[in-house]
């Protein structure tokens, strides 16, 4: 195996959600990847953090962090978090601060395309329970009083979020940083037609690939399973040019 250190594999959730989709992670990315799962304010231990519902306050918790990456990094978001991966990724390239080597977006419409759930943002609750399925409404009055705010304050973000990415970019030079994005074969929120709209966001490579579930895929083995497999090539060293030769007799 390399003797390069591992790539970071920067996480962030789907709406409503803390970072408990990704601990069961490092069991299933492989050698040479570390998930570095990050919370978002307002939720499990930054609980009483104002929760963010725009673009600039959604930063100011979130570049300082990124400006001196120890080596190629990676972004991966779900759902909202593909958004928030995406907003960084900007922000940064129009920093001059160092870039993802790969953003990785799943479950997530680019956002120039219609989003269910972002869209719903200011719906009922029983509207919003329609949408996300038995996943997140079983609990009744709980969900109500605990889920239910953090989901709108979410889905809020991704509102803002989807809505400053339509802005003409503040860099005159194109955002070129490699895209991966990935869907679930029966995700009624973010179908793999839809989720192949992202090769409009940048000017680098895209890749798409459809996975197995609904839009919680990120639950499931075969996401972080790819993800390691991406972050692999990374690590690998540049191959080296064969030698130059000179013709001539001798």
């Amino acid at each position: 195996m390399s003797d390069a250190p591992p790539v970071m594999l920067h996480c962030f959730a789907h709406a409503g959600a803390g970072v408990s989709a990704f601990h069961r992670w490092p069991a299933h990315l492989g050698d040479g990847v570390q998930p570095v799962p990050h919370l978002l304010p307002g939720r499990a231990r930054r609980r009483r953090e104002p929760r963010v519902t725009g673009r600039e306050a959604l930063l100011a918790g979130l570049l300082d962090g990124f400006c001196s990456p120890a080596g190629p990094y990676v972004l991966y978001g779900h759902s909202l978090g593909a958004l928030v991966a995406y907003t960084l990724a900007r922000a940064l390239h129009e920093a001059g601060l160092p870039t993802p080597a790969l953003l990785a977006v799943g479950a997530c419409p680019p956002p120039d395309a219609p989003s269910p759930l972002s869209d719903a943002c200011r719906e009922s609750a029983e509207r919003l329970r329609e949408l996300l399925g038995a996943h997140d409404a079983a609990a009744g009055d709980l969900w109500q009083r605990s889920v239910l705010p953090v989901l709108r304050d979410d889905l809020l973000l991704a509102d803002a979020l989807r809505a400053a990415a339509r802005r003409p970019p503040a860099s005159g030079t194109a955002f070129r940083v490699p895209v991966l994005a990935v869907a679930g074969a029966g995700d009624p929120l973010a179908p793999p037609a839809v989720t192949a709209g992202w090769h409009r966001w940048t000017a680098g490579r895209v890749i798409t690939r459809t996975l197995p579930g609904d839009h919680f895929f990120v639950r499931e083995r075969p996401l972080p399973r790819l993800l390691g497999r991406a972050c692999r090539v990374l690590r690998r060293p540049p191959a080296r040019s064969a030698p130059a030769t000179t013709g001539g007799h001798t």
